[in-house]
């Protein structure tokens, strides 16, 4: 079953998988912060080796159970530039992600990466001059307001930058992959991603001081490359094309809401009262955005005709 476009309008049992595949890859993304916290390797560079290493390995495995072998190859063959290109972006944010851990807390990395679909919008009104609607640039104001309350928080020395600065790095990176992906739509999110891990892996293998880890952090690595990373990204990638868009960015602010709320009761790691306000205010901003969409979406085109758009 190769990975292609839905061209017509979901069944409704279909819609339902696509809501339960969604809805189960937030969640199992939501518990990276406090899987991160339970690997005791000292170099961060080992962790995003055997994360990438894992997560290419799971990825490999998906696509070739799905689509065969020749089938796997033909999806990375077709990815041309623009998939190398979003497989970078992935390789950069993936990095970023374990990388800034090691700085600042997992609230601020997850709750900036919530403000992604509105840094998307204005990078493509940025880059290709794509129409950005006025309640869209409210939003992006109130994001753009909400993280610079968070990395306020740096400027008094109660968080490292480099950590804010990574994790604004993330949400950029990601961005970018979504522009990308949506201007050139033959670009497939599977077989892109499992490059940029391949990359990931590659680059922290010449940073690293050493691979060898100990068989308790192997373990939580494999869980956090091939069920947090891998079977996330899987699962999203086969669920979101069965839902419309604004849905599957409504579930996805799952793990935004999740992951500081695993790490606070596993690890005891309380966000600050900067964070947690800056974090609402990207949060809100993104509900409300999401709310007019479907608004937006359930406007009948003609008249007669009800219901949402196909996704794409």
């Amino acid at each position: 079953m190769a990975e292609t476009a839905v061209q017509a309008s979901p069944k409704r049992g279909d819609e339902r998988l696509g809501f339960i595949l969604v809805t189960l890859s937030a969640l199992f993304w939501s518990f990276g912060g406090a899987i991160a916290r339970f690997v005791e390797a000292g170099d961060s560079w080992t962790v995003v080796f055997w994360r990438s290493v894992w997560a290419a390995a799971f990825l490999i495995g998906f696509m070739v159970w799905r689509d065969g072998v020749r089938g796997t190859l033909a999806l990375f063959r077709k990815m041309g530039l623009p998939g190398v290109a979003v497989g970078m972006c992935f390789a950069i944010a993936s990095t970023s992600f374990v990388v800034a851990l090691a700085y600042t807390t997992v609230a601020n990395v997850v709750l900036m990466q919530a403000g992604v679909p509105l840094l998307a919008a204005l990078m493509g009104w940025i880059i290709f001059r794509e129409r950005v609607s006025l309640p869209t640039w409210f939003a992006i104001a109130a994001v753009i307001a909400g993280v610079a309350i968070m990395v306020s928080e740096s400027f008094t020395g109660d968080v490292s930058p480099i950590g804010d600065g990574l994790a604004l790095l993330i949400a950029v990176a990601f961005s970018s992959a979504t522009v990308m992906t949506r201007r050139f739509a033959h670009v497939r999110m599977t077989p892109a991603t499992c490059l940029g891990t391949l990359i990931a892996a590659a680059f922290a293998a010449t940073q690293a001081s050493t691979v060898m880890v100990s068989g308790v952090d192997m373990a939580w690595l494999f869980a956090f490359g091939a069920l947090n990373l891998g079977l996330g990204l899987a699962l999203f990638a086969t669920g979101a094309r069965l839902i419309p868009a604004a849905f599957a960015a409504l579930l996805g602010t799952l793990e935004t809401v999740l992951g500081p709320v695993w790490v606070w009761l596993i690890h005891g790691e309380t966000p600050s009262a900067r964070t947690v306000l800056g974090g609402t205010v990207i949060f809100a901003a993104l509900l409300v955005h999401i709310a007019l969409e479907f608004r937006r979406q359930a406007q009948p085109r003609k008249p007669g005709v009800t219901g949402m758009p196909a996704p794409r």
